[in-house]
């Protein structure tokens, strides 16, 4: 586990390489991702999302019936790659 200030450190250095990577075209804006997705997911309640850098990986995450389902989205294309949950 890493130690608090690392950490964050860590994840300040992720979130300004994914506005870097927005920036660049190289990655799908948030906004676009959630526009997309959201949509799909009937009665769901979107509840926050993750992105994984380098890769590009959006998982967003949703609540429903108690139960949480994690989409993830490739972030270059848009495209829903996996699901996890009911």
């Amino acid at each position: 586990m890493l130690a608090p200030a690392t950490a964050g450190a860590a994840q300040d250095r992720e979130a300004v390489a994914a506005a870097r990577a927005t920036r660049q075209g190289r990655i799908l804006p948030l906004k676009e991702v959630e526009r997309r997705v959201i949509p799909t997911m009937k009665d769901a309640q979107y509840i926050g999302f993750d992105l994984e850098m380098p890769s590009g990986i959006y998982t967003l995450k949703f609540l429903r019936g108690g139960s949480v389902i994690w989409v993830d989205v490739d972030g270059r294309s848009g495209q829903v790659i996996g699901r996890t949950g009911q």
